[in-house]
């Protein structure tokens, strides 16, 4: 496919080839109104007292259980590091489409670019790049080398998201009952994936990503300054503010699986606005390939019979198609 150049968004009308069908388009809806029922939840409560970290646990299950969203604020991230990383990131989606498209012999990161396909020639309005993130030492040696501090700042921000992840984690593990480093085996592997929205001249016709389950055990993500998530609520699809300095989590399938249901993974979707570019950054925490997702035993009694049948990760993303 004829690649386009790296101003492929700065047209008067949106192309053909990114007008999705009628029945997929987000339409004529705005992207507010911003849904204020998403939890925000203060991780810093957990550390001041036992019955603050129970109120703190208490929240993140309800959460999942009622949304499969929620949003963490004073996580323990400096602000810096969320913000470089951004820049960062958008400094690499800047550079000339040559020389992100021209590297010999990549490995390591995949970048799509605009001419990603979702089906029937449709293409998605974003520029993304993708690369593996555990462990974080072998990983980043092969990471772009451009801009020249894309793995000393993006290297950064994933440690720290990694703390954060496993502290959420260890949280939900303590409120479902289930033992502590259960989830060691099911967070093994990290795939980051950065996204870049460019304005759209008519975002009723186009998506950044469609609807979509994550396939994760738990995804954590960066917006920024600039709303653009939409979540399945009550049928309606609604947007998730960009509370400055927050993150959302959402449920994925494999804690869903592992919870029994009792948290759900919920569908969610990117749409674009005519105004502004938006950069968002997710990290999403998956089961190894050959891990075994199942119901945690603790979990199961009469009353609670398993939901889901055990399956290896690797055959469930294979069977989900979950990366196309």
């Amino acid at each position: 496919m004829e690649r386009h150049s790296s101003k492929w968004y700065n047209v008067q009308s949106v192309p053909q080839s990114y007008t999705f069908p009628p029945e997929e388009r987000p339409g004529e809806t705005p992207i507010i109104p911003i849904c204020h029922k998403i939890p925000v939840i203060d991780l810093e409560k957990s550390l001041v007292s036992s019955s603050e970290k129970m109120e703190t646990i208490k929240q993140l299950l309800q959460a999942g259980q009622e949304f499969g969203f929620f949003q963490v604020i004073n996580h323990g991230i400096p602000e810096d590091v969320m913000s470089q990383t951004i820049l960062t990131v958008n400094e690499f989606f800047d550079m000339a489409d040559e020389q992100i498209t021209n590297v010999p012999a990549r490995k390591g990161w995949i970048y799509t670019g605009s001419e990603q396909e979702v089906k029937d020639g449709v293409h998605l309005w974003r520029d993304n790049i993708k690369h593996p993130c555990h462990p974080l030492e072998k990983c980043m040696q092969s990471w772009p080398d451009k801009p020249a501090r894309y793995r000393e700042v993006v290297g950064r921000y994933v440690a720290e998201i990694r703390k954060l992840s496993l502290t959420i984690l260890e949280l939900i593990s303590e409120g479902l009952g289930i033992e502590s480093g259960y989830f060691d085996e099911q967070s093994q592997v990290q795939l980051l994936s950065a996204n870049k929205y460019p304005p759209c001249p008519d975002p009723s016709l186009t998506l950044g990503i469609p609807k979509h389950f994550d396939p994760s055990l738990i995804t954590i993500i960066t917006q920024g300054n600039v709303s653009g998530l939409q979540v399945m609520v009550d049928g309606k699809w609604v947007c998730i503010g960009a509370v400055p300095n927050a993150f959302v989590v959402n449920i994925g399938n494999q804690l869903e699986i592992i919870s029994n249901g009792m948290l759900r993974s919920v569908e969610h979707r990117a749409v674009t606005n005519s105004r502004e570019a938006r950069t968002s950054i997710a990290l999403f925490v998956n089961p190894t390939p050959n891990c075994i997702v199942e119901p945690a035993k603790v979990l199961l009694n009469e009353s609670n019979p398993p939901l889901y049948k055990f399956i290896i990760y690797k055959d469930f993303i294979n069977a989900s198609k979950a990366f196309g």
